[in-house]
Protein backbone atom coordinates (compact mmCIF):
# COMPACT_ATOMS: atom_id res chain seq x y z
CA UNK A 1 0.00 0.00 0.00
CA UNK A 2 1.27 3.48 -1.08
CA UNK A 3 2.28 5.46 2.09
CA UNK A 4 -0.57 7.83 3.09
CA UNK A 5 -0.21 10.73 5.17
CA UNK A 6 -2.86 12.76 7.28
CA UNK A 7 -4.62 15.74 5.23
CA UNK A 8 -7.27 16.82 7.52
CA UNK A 9 -8.20 17.30 11.02
CA UNK A 10 -11.80 17.45 11.74
CA UNK A 11 -13.18 18.35 15.40
CA UNK A 12 -16.20 18.03 16.70
CA UNK A 13 -18.31 21.27 17.55
CA UNK A 14 -22.08 21.70 19.20
CA UNK A 15 -21.77 25.34 17.56
CA UNK A 16 -20.36 26.85 14.71
CA UNK A 17 -20.16 30.12 15.10
CA UNK A 18 -18.86 30.25 19.02
CA UNK A 19 -16.28 27.37 17.46
CA UNK A 20 -15.45 29.68 14.61
CA UNK A 21 -15.30 33.17 16.67
CA UNK A 22 -12.81 31.32 19.43
CA UNK A 23 -10.39 30.10 16.66
CA UNK A 24 -10.50 32.83 14.37
CA UNK A 25 -9.72 35.43 17.46
CA UNK A 26 -7.11 33.24 19.29
CA UNK A 27 -5.32 32.00 16.50
CA UNK A 28 -6.14 34.08 13.48
CA UNK A 29 -7.82 30.50 11.14
CA UNK A 30 -9.59 31.38 8.29
CA UNK A 31 -12.96 29.92 7.56
CA UNK A 32 -15.33 28.76 4.52
CA UNK A 33 -18.98 27.61 5.64
CA UNK A 34 -20.65 24.64 3.97
CA UNK A 35 -23.87 24.98 5.37
CA UNK A 36 -25.03 25.49 8.84
CA UNK A 37 -23.52 22.76 10.53
CA UNK A 38 -19.92 22.60 9.02
CA UNK A 39 -16.91 25.00 8.40
CA UNK A 40 -13.57 24.70 7.29
CA UNK A 41 -10.66 26.32 8.62
CA UNK A 42 -7.18 27.04 7.13
CA UNK A 43 -3.81 29.00 7.74
CA UNK A 44 -3.51 26.13 10.50
CA UNK A 45 -0.61 24.53 9.44
CA UNK A 46 -2.75 21.50 8.85
CA UNK A 47 -6.74 21.98 7.49
CA UNK A 48 -9.45 20.81 9.12
CA UNK A 49 -13.45 21.52 9.77
CA UNK A 50 -16.07 21.53 12.59
CA UNK A 51 -18.95 19.40 12.50
CA UNK A 52 -21.74 20.20 14.01
CA UNK A 53 -24.21 17.89 12.47
CA UNK A 54 -25.12 15.59 15.22
CA UNK A 55 -25.70 12.76 12.76
CA UNK A 56 -22.34 12.66 11.36
CA UNK A 57 -20.16 14.18 14.37
CA UNK A 58 -17.55 12.57 15.53
CA UNK A 59 -16.84 12.14 19.38
CA UNK A 60 -13.35 12.71 19.42
CA UNK A 61 -10.86 14.76 16.87
CA UNK A 62 -10.83 12.72 13.64
CA UNK A 63 -8.05 12.55 11.40
CA UNK A 64 -7.95 12.00 7.62
CA UNK A 65 -5.70 10.28 5.79
CA UNK A 66 -6.04 10.53 1.85
CA UNK A 67 -6.05 7.93 -0.81
CA UNK A 68 -5.89 7.81 -4.09
CA UNK A 69 -7.88 4.86 -4.04
CA UNK A 70 -11.18 5.19 -1.79
CA UNK A 71 -12.12 1.56 -2.20
CA UNK A 72 -8.96 -0.46 -2.28
CA UNK A 73 -7.61 1.38 0.84
CA UNK A 74 -11.24 0.22 2.89
CA UNK A 75 -10.21 -3.21 1.31
CA UNK A 76 -6.62 -3.22 3.61
CA UNK A 77 -8.38 -1.90 6.31
CA UNK A 78 -11.02 -4.67 6.17
CA UNK A 79 -7.92 -7.28 5.93
CA UNK A 80 -5.85 -6.02 8.84
CA UNK A 81 -8.86 -6.05 11.26
CA UNK A 82 -10.10 -2.38 10.99
CA UNK A 83 -13.80 -1.72 11.37
CA UNK A 84 -15.93 0.31 8.94
CA UNK A 85 -17.97 2.55 10.81
CA UNK A 86 -19.36 5.05 8.39
CA UNK A 87 -19.61 3.49 4.91
CA UNK A 88 -18.40 5.33 2.10
CA UNK A 89 -20.14 9.13 1.16
CA UNK A 90 -19.98 12.16 -0.71
CA UNK A 91 -19.10 15.18 0.62
CA UNK A 92 -18.36 18.67 -1.33
CA UNK A 93 -15.20 18.24 -3.17
CA UNK A 94 -14.74 14.31 -2.86
CA UNK A 95 -16.06 11.09 -0.73
CA UNK A 96 -15.21 9.35 2.47
CA UNK A 97 -15.75 6.85 4.77
CA UNK A 98 -14.80 6.49 8.65
CA UNK A 99 -13.27 3.18 10.57
CA UNK A 100 -11.95 2.21 13.98
CA UNK A 101 -8.73 0.33 14.69
CA UNK A 102 -8.20 -2.74 16.76
CA UNK A 103 -7.35 0.09 19.61
CA UNK A 104 -11.26 1.51 19.20
CA UNK A 105 -9.67 4.94 17.76
CA UNK A 106 -11.81 6.48 14.92
CA UNK A 107 -10.16 7.67 11.57
CA UNK A 108 -11.73 8.79 8.16
CA UNK A 109 -9.83 8.04 4.96
CA UNK A 110 -11.01 10.45 2.12
CA UNK A 111 -10.96 10.86 -1.57
CA UNK A 112 -10.68 13.85 -3.55
CA UNK A 113 -12.90 14.18 -6.66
Amino acid sequence: MTNLKIAYLELPAHDIPASRTFYEGLFGWTFQDFGPTYTAFSDSGTPGGFNADPAERTVAPLAVIESPDLEATQKNILEAGGKITLPIFSFPGGRRFHFSDPAGNELAVMQRD
